[in-house]
């Protein structure tokens, strides 16, 4: 475990799932700079390695890499006891990891569909909070963020399982801050809500646009008053003000990184 670093998060130590690139690295390397030592988790282990590689030749012994299926229990349970014995503790939960699906509507949408994006996008998010709250406990303050996206505000043809899950994010989130603020346990509770963000979920839609990554963010963008879509740190800041003591009264919120979409 690294020693303790000036920062906004000094001292915080903190598990991102999903880590290996796009929203998660941006995260991992945020909170990393600003004091916390960091356990990166991602379903792509070698990936992950390679990110705390990156991070420890900038920050030498800032990050620790797990390989990490969060749809699994056994390994939640595997990940978080060797999180907190490496880090000597847990403080932050980034529940980061989650996946797209494809665009169908609901005659052409399959039950797998459904039941793998409920398995990443939701319910390791419950398995996450179950394994993690005890050591949160033991650390307080500490602070669980559930990333969640604008589709689980607002809903879109073509993209049920994912509004599904990504609302069930949001809701649980509440249910989570409400369980430990009346069980004063000083674990707070938020879900972060981006909109289109420069990341691989993005996908789908440069696909659409034939493999035109800058016509497909031109696209995207025009239903967003700030005429852009998002950066990565654009979330990672959000996630920082989260994991910090800066954010010591709040709970049960939702923060959408959306350009100004969801005011229309």
């Amino acid at each position: 475990m690294s020693a303790t670093r000036p920062g906004r998060v000094s001292g915080k130590k903190a598990l991102i799932t999903g880590a290996a690139g796009g929203l998660g690295e941006a995260m991992a390397f945020m909170l990393a700079r600003e004091g916390a030592t960091v356990a990166v988790s991602d379903i792509d282990g070698g990936r992950a390695a390679a990110l705390a590689d990156r991070i420890n030749a900038e920050i030498p012994g800032a990050a620790f890499a797990y390989l990490h299926d969060v749809a699994s229990e056994d390994d939640w349970t595997r990940v978080i006891e060797a999180v907190a014995a490496d880090l000597g503790g847990l403080s932050v939960l980034v529940n980061n990891a989650g996946i797209g699906g494809p665009l169908a509507l609901v005659e052409q949408d399959t039950v797998e569909n459904w039941q793998r994006q409920y398995e990443i996008n939701l319910r390791s998010i419950m398995l996450g909070a179950k394994h993690a709250m005890p050591h949160l406990r033991a650390a307080a303050p500490a602070s669980i963020i559930n990333i969640s996206s604008i589709a689980g505000l607002a809903a879109a043809p073509g993209m049920g399982a994912y509004n599904a899950t990504k609302a069930g994010v949001w809701m649980y989130t509440k249910t989570l801050a409400l369980e430990a603020a009346k069980a004063d346990w000083n674990v707070r509770c938020n879900s972060v809500h981006p909109v289109f963000i420069k990341t691989p979920i993005l996908d789908p839609f440069i696909a659409m646009a034939g493999g035109d990554e800058a016509k497909a963010a031109e696209r995207l963008a025009r239903g967003i008053p700030l005429k852009r879509i998002g950066e990565p740190d654009d979330v990672a800041y959000c996630v920082l003000y989260l994991a910090s003591d800066e954010s010591k009264f709040v709970t049960g919120s939702e923060f959408k990184i959306d350009g100004g979409m969801t005011a229309q």
